[in-house]
């Protein structure tokens, strides 16, 4: 039988089952099933259904005369068939929305206070990954002088994110050489593409043209091969007082210690960015580590082009229905507001 191929009451008495689950963490019998479902027909025959979709792998019996519990494709059915796009709960709307509307901090706070809240509102760990900023558009570079030697390189993003370098000079420059060479890498680099700056044109000045070699190798180093995507995590004690939701407190820790590996995580949530509101469940999870896992992820749109993920991370006995409005929510008002 597959998925499609449940019948209304089958399909009612595995949302039934997946509801109760994700509220009690008890394994559902027939009688609850009977009483919650509204279907209208005796707990024998549900008990029928129930063994079906046992058979069928939705459902599975975890021990002699328990109820059941949704396998990871119970709960894939469940999300694919019963998770309709609803809004958030009103007060929860409200804190998502009055914290974009009131919120100017610069990118680097603004990404890591979201995690905060979107691990608030679900209850499960957050991640937000940042823009790439090898995608961003330079929209202006200054040099501003420290001491005698030592600049501060400022480049600002079209992301919202701000670089910042200091460059140790390796000459006496003056003022108003600095002035000078500052001002032709912004006006040569202004526009383009962080990944892809262009070279600027000599000025026949060899301190200004020193300054500006010295310049453009510090900004292509800041997006060299040791550049990392800014990751932020928040929420990780939620998944530590989950505990009982994994087989075993080695899964937990396991999880626990794969969240500390930024390589990791920002490859994953990368690989799903073209994927658009994605949930993977469990066994769906090519990472050891994630399957007994349920993530809810979506990318935000900086003017009009993905540009980060955020997501939660929990056990598969999560609220599905709530995960999606909260990530959807989230994602769509980050987007707007670095838009």
């Amino acid at each position: 039988m597959s998925d499609h191929e449940l019948d209304e009451r089958k399909a009612s008495v595995l949302r039934a089952i997946v509801e109760e689950y994700v509220g009690t963490a008890q394994p559902v019998g027939s009688a609850t099933v009977a009483r919650s479902s509204g279907l209208g027909v005796s707990s024998a025959t549900i008990r029928n259904d129930m063994t079906i979709l046992e058979r069928e792998g939705y459902i599975v019996q975890p021990h002699t005369s328990a109820g059941r519990v949704p396998t990871d494709r119970g709960y894939r059915y469940f999300v694919d068939h019963f998770t309709q796009q609803r809004p958030l709960p009103p007060q929860q709307h409200l804190a998502v929305s009055d914290f974009f509307a009131t919120t100017h901090r610069a990118l680097e706070d603004l990404l890591h206070e979201t995690s905060q809240l979107l691990a608030r509102v679900t209850r499960h760990a957050a991640v937000v990954v940042g823009p790439q900023a090898d995608q961003a558009v330079v929209r202006a570079v200054q040099l501003v002088r420290l001491h005698e030697r030592s600049v501060l390189l400022v480049v600002v993003l079209s992301n919202g994110a701000i670089e910042r370098h200091v460059l140790a000079l390796g000459l006496d420059a003056s003022d108003e050489a600095l002035a000078t060479a500052a001002g032709r890498v912004d006006a040569t680099l202004r526009g383009h593409a962080f990944g892809a700056l262009p070279e600027v044109a000599a000025s026949g000045d060899a301190t200004v043209d020193a300054v500006v070699g010295e310049t453009v190798t510090a900004l292509r180093s800041v997006i060299g091969p040791d550049h990392r995507d800014p990751l932020y995590v928040h929420g990780v004690g939620n998944l530590a007082a989950e505990q009982e939701a994994f087989s075993t407190a080695q899964s937990a820790a396991r999880l626990l210690e794969m969240l500390e590996q930024h390589v990791v995580v920002v490859s994953l949530v990368h690989d799903l960015l073209q994927a658009g509101l994605t949930v993977r469940i469990g066994s769906e999870n090519q990472i050891e580590e994630l399957r007994e896992c349920a993530i809810v992820l979506a990318p935000y749109e900086v003017d009009g082009e993905a540009a980060g993920v955020v997501g939660v991370l929990g056990p598969t006995r999560m609220d599905y229905r709530h995960a999606l409005s909260a990530v959807s929510a989230v994602s769509q008002q980050l987007g707007r507001h670095l838009s």
